[in-house]
């Protein structure tokens, strides 16, 4: 072990898409400042530390990833914690605090940190620090910039303890006197934003572990008739402030153009979560009219000649790359429009003061400029703002660079909410709009994230069509704003949605459309099996689904299964099944009428639609949403689920529907269980906790 001193703690990071990663190399850096030294490691590396034996105090900094699950990196971890013949006081030598990141559109928020959380407290450890949680659905830093900050006094009481307790062995009842009356290093999280504004204020100035920056000669005070900031321009007080910005990310990267040639890797090779299949797009279905607001394709795979499985309720990944034309324009932008078909060599650079430093294990050693900024960076990641500071750095412009400094700092902290990240920029729309900033590729490498293969629900049965798996859905728009003066596609729904339209046809609204191509595109995909979101096991058990717009994808799958079983065991006894599907307009975007003939052949017992923007001339108007029609049918859902132990199934939007519809099971269950809200809540946990009440759901 390093670090051996007893100003030591140990630090450990499980992520999944990079997050958990940086903010351990943030509290890494600034542990110098406070006189602490952190020994960091990945906390899948567990041959380099041992909590068995750990006497310094464990920082631990964890994601959450699927439906609730720790990430990939901790799930040995987790398993050997989870194990269950380990005594209640395994780890009652253990100090620790936990930062769990987590989304709170998702409905298990943090999931990944609490259980490790919740583990380690039933092993006997104990909190030198209390436990922050971060929601990256309204900004991860709201939580993480204050936790960090009083992170570092808890370590030094927690430490200081340690060795009071260490140097008093030889007096067990000083030592006990000692403790009784220490103080607790215990510091409560306060999340109201009025008092975490002042705090940040307060405190921003103080932190020795950033830089004081005033508007060095550069005037920014918006003139009258500009009294409203954006993304370039700032008025008071963060325009006449001195600002907090983070530490300079020490630089670790190294790249080599070369003359030589040679291929690059195969796109298996940037994927560590299994096996990938390199399969044909067969058919594509255009299932919108061309006048709905958004547009919605299904598309069919050849997996006959591959060992892919899947079951109905499953998700699976596609690799796609960045869109062709913002890899120009990136290049450009770089002034290296000639040598991206030139290899180049990544490598650490000598002599790095980031510690650890490695050549992250998405960039190939060796490959094409091309490859690495079409199948390996995130492009469109929004910037973090260590990336924000590392870009201050290559600008020339003095208003530009406040600017970036500003969005970066503390002060700046809402200016960076509203105009980066919920304004959705990525780094060519920082580029475009702070003309002087002139990154470095090894820059790009270092910050950008790696770019994410994208996930769908299967929309099929290997039952009903064997060595098919098909999927549906809406190609993403988004709309330019003030922030992003450009229209985009989304990265993988708009590169499909190119790729496939030759073999587009227009909706018949039919999966058995012909579009069938013998020269057809390859795209490459891997599993990601769903645990709970499949049909029950008993056949006989009734269930519901809710799937308005594309959300009806799975439960396509569900019916085709259904419907073969149905046909090949006509002896056994099944189980009544509902459908709740809603769309826009009837005749634009009623994704599969093909559903009447699920009922029609007894598949599908009810089916119940709503159209919310349809006109209607009957005396009383027709449900809007998926959630009015369940209430209307309040009696059959509770039977279903208080008397017949059926299940509920939901996909879809998580915002707009999701939650809406778990209200409305929430009347249902208190006005048919004659109860209050709080008991039908409990109620609808018990459902989820039996995986009863299941969701497959995206924000």
């Amino acid at each position: 072990m390093c670090c051996e001193s007893k100003r030591r703690f140990l630090l450990l990071y499980a992520t999944q898409k990079g997050q958990a990663k940086a903010i351990a190399e943030e509290i890494w850096q600034q542990a110098g400042a406070h006189g602490l030294e952190a020994d960091m490691h990945c906390i899948s590396e567990m041959d380099k530390y041992n909590l068995e034996t750990e006497k310094d105090p464990v920082v631990i900094v964890i994601s959450t990833t699927g439906t609730g699950e720790p990430p990939d990196t901790a799930r040995k971890f987790v398993k050997k914690i989870q194990d269950k013949t380990l005594p209640p006081d395994h780890f009652a030598h253990l100090q620790y605090g936990l930062l769990g990141l987590g989304d709170s559109e998702y409905m298990f928020f943090c999931n990944g940190g609490k259980t490790v959380d919740r583990r380690l407290q039933e092993l006997g450890a104990q909190h030198f620090y209390d436990t922050g949680l971060a929601d990256d659905c309204v900004g991860l830093e709201l939580v993480v910039d204050p936790w960090i900050d009083g992170l570092w006094l808890a370590l030094k009481e927690a430490l200081q303890l340690q060795k009071e307790k260490e140097g008093m062995n030889n007096v067990v009842d000083a030592v006990s006197s000692s403790l009784s009356t220490a103080p607790h290093a215990v510091h409560e999280l306060k999340l109201s934003s009025e008092i975490q504004n002042l705090k940040l204020e307060d405190e921003g100035a103080r932190d020795s572990d950033t830089l004081s920056q005033k508007p060095d000669g550069v005037n920014l005070v918006a003139p009258a008739r500009d009294t409203e900031p954006s993304l370039v321009r700032s008025v008071p007080p963060v325009s006449q402030s001195a600002l907090s910005i983070p530490a300079l990310p020490p630089e670790y990267i190294e790249v080599e153009f070369q003359d030589t040639q040679g291929e690059n890797p195969h796109l298996s090779s940037l994927i560590s979560e299994g096996t990938t299949f390199e399969v044909p797009v067969t058919k594509a279905v255009q299932l919108t009219r061309e006048d709905a607001i958004k547009t919605a394709l299904l598309l069919e795979l050849d997996v006959a000649d591959t060992a892919f499985e899947y079951q109905p309720g499953d998700a699976f990944c596609v690799i796609s790359p960045n869109n062709v034309s913002e890899v120009e324009e990136l290049l450009h932008i770089l002034g290296l429009s000639e040598k991206g078909d030139n290899f180049v060599c990544v490598k650490v650079k000598q002599g790095t003061k980031k510690k650890g430093a490695s050549r992250p294990q998405h960039i190939p050693e060796r490959s094409t400029l091309k490859f690495i900024l079409t199948w390996c960076l995130e492009i469109r990641a929004i910037p973090k703002k260590a990336f924000l500071r590392a870009l201050v750095e290559c600008t020339s412009d003095g208003g530009e660079k406040r600017r970036l400094q500003e969005l970066c700092s503390r002060q700046g902290a809402s200016d960076y909410t509203c105009f980066i990240r919920d304004s959705n920029v990525c780094l060519l729309d920082l580029l475009h709009a702070f003309p002087s900033c002139k990154p470095s590729l090894s820059l790009l490498i270092e910050h950008l994230p790696k770019l994410q293969a994208r996930s769908y629900s299967v929309s099929s049965s290997n039952l009903y069509q064997p060595g098919r798996l098909c999927f549906v859905f809406n190609v993403v728009e988004f709309p330019a704003s003030p922030s992003r003066p450009v229209s985009r596609k989304g990265v993988c729904t708009g590169w499909l949605a190119e790729l496939v339209a030759p073999l587009l046809h227009s909706s018949k609204n039919s999966l058995d459309t012909k579009g069938e191509s013998s020269s057809a595109e390859k795209i490459s995909i891997f599993p990601r099996p769903n645990n709970a979101f499949h049909l029950p096991a008993d056949p006989s058990v009734p269930f519901i689904m809710v799937g308005p717009g594309t959300g009806i994808s799975p439960f396509i799958g569900f019916l085709q299964h259904r419907q073969k079983l149905r046909e090949q065991h006509s002896d056994w006894e099944f189980g009544e099944t509902w459908l709740f599907f809603g769309c826009r307009h009837q005749d634009r975007d009623y994704l599969f009428k093909q559903l009447q003939c699920f009922l029609e052949n007894g598949t599908l017992t009810h089916l119940k639609v709503c159209f919310s923007r349809d006109s209607s001339t009957a005396e009383v108007a027709p449900p809007k949403y998926v959630q009015d029609v369940l209430r209307l049918c309040a009696k059959e859902v509770a039977r279903v689920l208080l008397k017949e132990r059926g299940y509920f199934y939901i996909c879809g939007d998580k915002k707009h529907m999701a939650d809406d519809v778990s209200d409305a099971i929430v009347d249902i269950l208190s006005m048919e269980m004659e109860a209050d809200r709080l008991e039908a809540m409990k109620f609808l946990a018990m459902l989820r906790e039996g995986k009863r009440y299941l969701q497959d759901v995206w924000s």
